[in-house]
C-alpha cells in the first residue's frame, strides 16, 4: 500500500487523509502533565502521553518522582512492559514474589520492567529526590498495588547484557 505524503496537511471534505497540522506531532509541555492516573504510595506518577491526552494506542508515557529516602508499595502493571529512565537520583528496585532481589540505577540507566512482575522502587537517597522517566507498552495506565511481606536481606543483582556479561552496576 502506498501513501502520497506530499498533501497530508490537508483534509479534504469526505478524505479519510488526516489533517497533520492538529493530527501531528503533539508537544506535552512539563507544565501540562496529568498527575489523574493510577498511583502507588509512595510515588507520583503525572501523565504526559496516553490515550485520553494524545490518542496514544500503544504507549503510555509520563515521569515518576519519589521524595528522598521514600519508597513504593509493591506493585506491577498487569501485561504492561516498562521502561523506567533515571533522570536525577539513585533508584535501588526490589522485584520478585517476596522482592527478593534488588539492584541500583543511576542518571542514565534504564530499567525494563517485565509484565506481571511484582517491584517496588526505592529512592537508594536519602537527601535527594529522585526522578524517572516512564514508558508503558499501552495506552492504559495499571497499577495493581500487592500486599506483599519483602524478605529482610534481599539478593543483589548486577545487570548483565552483552555489553556487560559479567555483570555492571
Amino acid at each position: 500500500m502506498s501513501h502520497d505524503h506530499a498533501d497530508h496537511g490537508h483534509s479534504h471534505e469526505g478524505d479519510e487523509t488526516p489533517a497533520w497540522k492538529h493530527d501531528g506531532v503533539r508537544v506535552i509541555g512539563a507544565n501540562q502533565l496529568d498527575v489523574n492516573t493510577a498511583q502507588t504510595p509512595g510515588m507520583n506518577r503525572a501523565a504526559a502521553i496516553n490515550f485520553a491526552r494524545v490518542g496514544a494506542q500503544k504507549l503510555w508515557a509520563g515521569t515518576v518522582t519519589i521524595h528522598a529516602d521514600a519508597k513504593t508499595g509493591a506493585h506491577h502493571h498487569g501485561h504492561l512492559e516498562s521502561v523506567i529512565y533515571v533522570v536525577r537520583g539513585r533508584a535501588r528496585m526490589r522485584w520478585g514474589e517476596k522482592l527478593e532481589f534488588t539492584a541500583e540505577a543511576g542518571p542514565g540507566d534504564f530499567i525494563y520492567v517485565p509484565p506481571y512482575v511484582p517491584h517496588q522502587e526505592i529512592n537508594a537517597s536519602a537527601t535527594e529526590t529522585l526522578e524517572c522517566v516512564l514508558c508503558r507498552s499501552d495506552g492504559e495506565a495499571v497499577a495493581v498495588n500487592l500486599d506483599i511481606e519483602p524478605v529482610e536481606k534481599p539478593e543483589s543483582v548486577l545487570w548483565v547484557d552483552p555489553t556487560h556479561p559479567h555483570g555492571g552496576v
